[in-house]
């Protein structure tokens, strides 16, 4: 053997080593299935699933989260250990935490919705006539005034009424009074000419005249040459559709007035809450800016649903005398009501990621775990707890989305159980004062 053979001798034996380690020597990790621990959505990580799909959310394909490559990173939601959060006394001060115990709720509640006030339409009166004329002047009729019953308004001409409130007034003068119709002995005389002068009477009615200047002109005995008009009731003049020298058409509504000594309040509230407003339950109204209060009566459920917000109207019926509740005004509506009992948490105790619903629950003194759970009815800033939680067991009602934060970043570094990092703020105090 050559010495340049023994020289190339040691590179040959590398070279085959090589070859043997990159075809014939297999790892470990390759001739095994890699093992999906679940799927997540790649924009909301928390939304997780045990089956491949799309996002709810977003319409993307969810991605499979390997345990190979998730490391401590990765949690197996079956595995309740991983969802323990340790966070010490003084950093539970530090953050705002506050616990609270699961207690029994007697079932006594109070639904709170808004309201807005309408006139009672049964007391909104619209003026009109029943002939053409024109206006020739009106009187302090102003929209917003308010206005009393007979109240003048305005003045207007219509030749229609002068030919009718002519029969009229000689209706009045051959009617025999009831003495002679005595002495005649004509009773059906004196009741045919009775109803003539009420059928005129009607028919001036049914232009527009009001009962005030009909028995004026029955008194005076004088044919009128203007028609008055007149407030039909007490209340505030809501429209004004005339002018002096404008003229009118016969049907068109000349004035709206409505009598606001009692209104109405048009509730919104949803389909669970409609069932509570049953007719005649007493609820409470009040002003937002004042705070007064009114009792109400619950009249009815009005049958449409609102299209935009999808909620029903029930209407409720208010004395107004002082006439503090004006149309249009939003007002706070509550309805005392029995709730049936339960298990109950403050309202912030529960974080709601609109697919699951979440509290954290005390296990030991400073140990927090995440549980799900299911909620029933809500009142009064609590939340009744239909399943996961058991009577006085303490939950996080106050700062329960920094607790989940902690518990997420204890999850992603792997140290789930262990305590939460002291705070910068609060370790730099504790070293100056070291």
């Amino acid at each position: 053997m050559t010495s340049k053979t023994l020289y190339f001798l040691p590179f040959a034996v590398a070279l085959a080593a090589g070859v043997y380690l990159a075809h014939g020597h297999v790892k470990p990790d390759q001739g095994r299935a890699r093992r999906i621990l679940f799927y997540e959505d790649p924009m909301h990580p928390a939304y997780r699933s045990n089956k491949p799909g799309t996002a709810p959310d977003c319409g993307m394909d969810l991605v499979p989260v390997y345990a190979e490559e998730a490391g401590k990173a990765a949690v197996d939601p079956d595995d309740e250990s991983t969802m323990d959060v340790h966070i010490d006394a003084a950093a539970q001060q530090l953050y705002g935490i506050k616990l609270a115990k699961a207690e029994m709720n007697r079932g006594q509640g109070t639904i709170r919705v808004f309201g807005r006030v309408a006139p009672d339409e049964t007391r909104v009166y619209r003026i009109n006539f029943g002939a053409d004329g024109y206006v020739k002047e009106t009187h302090d009729d102003a929209v917003g005034n308010r206005v009393r019953k007979d109240q003048h308004l305005a003045v207007v001409y219509s030749p229609e009424f002068l030919s009718v409130a002519g029969g009229f007034l000689a209706a009045n003068e051959h009617s025999p009074g009831i003495a002679s119709a005595s002495r005649d002995n004509s009773a059906a005389t004196a009741t045919q000419g009775a109803a003539s002068v009420q059928a005129r009477a009607d028919r001036l009615r049914n232009l527009g005249m009001s009962d005030s200047q009909i028995e004026e002109i029955s008194k005076n005995r004088t044919l009128p040459e203007d028609v008055y008009v007149v407030s039909p009731t007490d209340g505030f003049i809501l429209s004004r559709n005339i002018s002096p020298g404008m003229r009118f058409e016969r049907h068109m509504d000349l004035y709206t007035v409505a009598d606001l000594s009692h209104v109405w309040v048009l509730a919104e509230v949803f389909g669970k809450d409609a069932q509570v407003f049953r007719p005649g339950a007493t609820a409470r109204i009040s002003l937002p800016d004042t705070g007064e209060s009114f009792t109400a009566r619950v009249s009815n459920v009005l049958p449409e649903v609102d299209p935009a917000t999808r909620t029903l109207r029930p209407r409720l019926e208010v004395d107004n005398p002082a006439f503090k509740l004006r149309p249009e005004m939003f007002v706070n509506v509550e309805l005392p009501t029995a709730l049936p009992p339960g298990l109950t948490v403050p309202a912030d105790a529960v974080l709601d990621s609109g697919l699951s619903k979440h509290i954290f629950v005390q296990t030991s003194v400073g140990h927090f775990e995440s549980r799900e759970v299911e909620t029933g009815w809500s009142q009064n800033d609590r939340v009744q707890i239909v399943k996961g939680l058991k009577e006085g067991e303490t939950v996080v009602c106050s700062g329960t989305f920094l607790v989940d934060s902690e518990s997420r970043l204890q999850m992603a570094s792997g140290t789930s159980g262990a305590a939460a990092p002291m705070p910068r703020a609060q370790a730099k105090a504790e070293h100056s004062a070291n």
